[in-house]
């Protein structure tokens, strides 16, 4: 017989597993509507959340998975929580779950945060007794001592994050689902769900975490998923995963840059006329102007996403109607919120730009 406190043992085994959504393209909110839509054709696409996804979870294991929006992380983690089923494929699980997956679910909003408290808990198997033991602990975690009798609508997203939390972390379930519970909370009380991960840890629990933070997951998880269109693209350390992560997205970014300035190229001859026509005497004034700009690489490919210690060269393209000696050329890049973190002009590098 296997033992199972050996941290070698899977307690999470996914083999091959895929889910579809049919996606109706007409909506229906009427009784006439559900009755002559009976007779029409169904117009609907069959959007595949997840396809052929397979790994294993470690016991005691800080499993992190990442990907874009629409990847399939959710709906995996409700696979594995047993609120979904799948088309194919099996999951085994060898241990009690307690899931937080998303803010609200087994919360009523028109009850008080008491009464959610022994509602939810009671759907993670709790008996009265256990809640009734539990119930100040859960209270003091969440900090919510002031509102446990307000009713839950009246709760902050905040306040419901700490509450859910903090009943999911007293449930002494085995297997721990986490679905971007650090994106709701302030710092203080990210940081105490950090740390009870890592009580999780110690004591041999076995923790899921879903976040879009690459730098929680490189910095707490064992290993590391990234999910992309309902597929995995990779499984690895969490450093390696986390990179490639930022790789294809910074990859997306190149493409929508492309397809944006591609759209922009594919003016009518007549939009160009015309806006050459409107700035024909305003670009008599001028003496020079800067009439494009090129971000290279090493090789000299034009790109306009870089990684990090990557060498770019600039190439500006710029129009002189007289003579002018020595002209002096800068560049200063500036963060999103307008904060300047970069300068250089060719006086500073001593280029002769005659």
């Amino acid at each position: 017989m296997e033992n199972k406190e050996n941290k070698t043992e899977n307690v999470i085994a996914v083999k091959g597993i895929s889910k579809k959504f049919v996606i109706p393209h007409e909506k229906i909110s009427t009784l006439k509507g559900a009755f002559v839509g009976f007779f029409k054709k169904k117009d609907y696409e069959v959007f595949n959340a997840l396809s052929d996804v397979s790994f294993e979870v470690k016991r005691g294991e800080f499993f992190g998975i990442i990907g874009r929006n629409g990847s399939g992380k959710s709906t995996l983690l409700k696979i594995l929580a047993g609120i979904y089923t799948t088309n194919s494929g099996s999951v085994e699980i060898s241990g009690r779950i307690s899931p937080f997956l998303e803010l609200g679910i087994g919360f009523n909003p028109e009850l008080s945060g008491r009464d959610n408290i022994y509602l939810n808990a009671t759907v993670l198997g709790l008996t009265k007794k256990q809640i009734d033991e539990k119930f100040d602990s859960i209270v003091a975690f969440s900090e919510l001592e002031r509102f446990i009798d307000q009713k839950l609508k009246n709760y902050s997203s905040g306040m419901q994050v700490r509450l859910a939390f903090s009943v999911a972390i007293h449930a002494n379930r085995e297997i721990l689902l986490m679905d971007e519970v650090l994106a709701v909370g302030d710092s203080n009380f990210q940081s105490k769900c950090l740390s009870e991960f890592m009580k999780y840890k110690d004591q041999g629990k076995t923790v899921i975490l879903v976040s879009h933070d690459i730098s929680t997951i490189q910095r707490y998880c064992d290993r590391a998923m990234l999910l992309r269109n309902g597929k995995i693209e990779k499984i690895g350390s969490p450093e390696e995963v986390g990179n490639e992560y930022i790789y294809q997205n910074m990859s997306d970014e190149e493409r929508r840059i492309f397809k944006e300035e591609k759209k922009n190229l594919e003016l009518t001859e007549n939009e160009k006329l015309k806006g050459r026509n409107k700035d024909s005497e305003e670009r008599k004034n001028k003496v020079a102007e800067i009439t494009g700009v090129k971000f290279l690489d090493k090789d000299g490919k034009e790109k306009n996403v870089f990684e990090t210690g990557e060498l770019i060269n600039v190439e500006i393209i710029s129009e002189f109607r007289t003579d002018i000696k020595n002209p002096i050329f800068g560049i200063i890049i500036r963060n999103d919120v307008k904060n300047d973190v970069f300068a250089l002009n060719t006086i500073h590098k001593r280029i002769k730009t005659a």
